[in-house]
């Protein structure tokens, strides 16, 4: 008889191997809830929300109020967009962050032998990664606040000043340029390190609110200062053009979870550097 032979695998999924696929499956849904509430956003714009521009391009109908709208009306929806689109980009990125958090915690937790029952030990841990990703989405709506009016002041000015207008193209292409090189700086390079730095497997975290809200919100600081370059990019060239969306998603999620993510952002902004050189040289001959 071999004594090596393995054992045969338990007829149920380990507690481990369940709580993955349960944090993988709600992450999942989270990610499809977002992708459909921004598709139903941009499927609810009129076939005329692009504003076509003395100077070329188009003004999006995302930073104006629609008829019978108050400003206060308009931002909440903004915002509400802004967090479903938010929810949709960022969560491929951000679910591998909160399943180190929870692992991090649980380390904690089962350091300190607590807490005694199983179940309810599973159930704190998953409510303690959703409150780190709340605080997380908390910080990107706030980016979303701020935002908003200074896409409806460039707007209305855009609407009212023709030679700011004309300018429009060409400002595009500027946009795009500094995203690039961004993206190519120490400081965005600092900032994604920031955003995958991993627990200290030693030490665990504490699984109280406080720290999963706080860890969220670091979080979401990291990856919002890291993500400006793309933000912009994305904010210049159509804040619901779904081709750069999905573009942006890719770019965000390539450079956190493909091995070398500092080299992956750097080509990122090389290839958005040099898209940005021809959306401005075009602006300028007209072409």
């Amino acid at each position: 008889m071999d004594m090596h032979t393995n054992p045969p695998p338990p007829p149920y999924p380990t507690p481990a191997r369940a709580a993955r696929r349960r944090f993988i499956g709600i992450s999942t849904l989270l990610f499809l809830g977002g992708v459909t509430a921004t598709l139903a956003s941009h499927a609810a714009l009129p076939a005329w929300a692009g504003i076509p521009l003395c100077g070329g391009g188009t003004m999006s109908m995302t930073w104006m109020r629609m008829p019978g709208q108050t400003w206060l009306d308009a931002g909440l929806a903004f915002v509400a967009m802004w967090v479903a689109m938010m929810t949709a980009m960022m969560l491929p990125a951000l679910a591998p962050m909160l399943w180190r958090y929870r692992l991090a915690v649980e380390r904690g937790v089962s350091r300190h032998g607590e807490p005694a029952r199983p179940r309810a030990g599973e159930a704190r841990l998953d409510g303690l990664a959703a409150l780190a990703g709340l605080g997380y989405l908390a910080v990107w709506t706030a980016f979303g606040v701020a935002i908003f009016p200074i896409g409806a002041a460039v707007g209305a000015a855009a609407m009212r000043l023709p030679a700011l207008a004309q300018a429009m193209p060409l400002a595009q292409g500027v946009v795009v340029v500094l995203g690039g090189v961004l993206q190519c700086s120490p400081w965005k390079a600092r900032h994604l390190a920031g955003s995958l730095r991993t627990p200290d497997p030693d030490r665990g975290l504490p699984a109280d609110p406080g720290t999963a809200w706080r860890h969220g919100m670091r979080l979401g600081l990291h990856c919002g200062s890291c993500c400006a370059g793309l933000t912009a990019v994305l904010l210049a060239m159509g804040i619901m053009d779904l081709a750069a969306m999905a573009l942006v998603t890719a770019a965000i999620t390539a450079e956190r979870v493909a091995p070398g993510g500092a080299r992956v952002a750097r080509g990122i902004g090389a290839v958005t550097l040099v898209g940005g050189l021809y959306l401005g040289l075009r602006a300028i001959t007209g072409a």
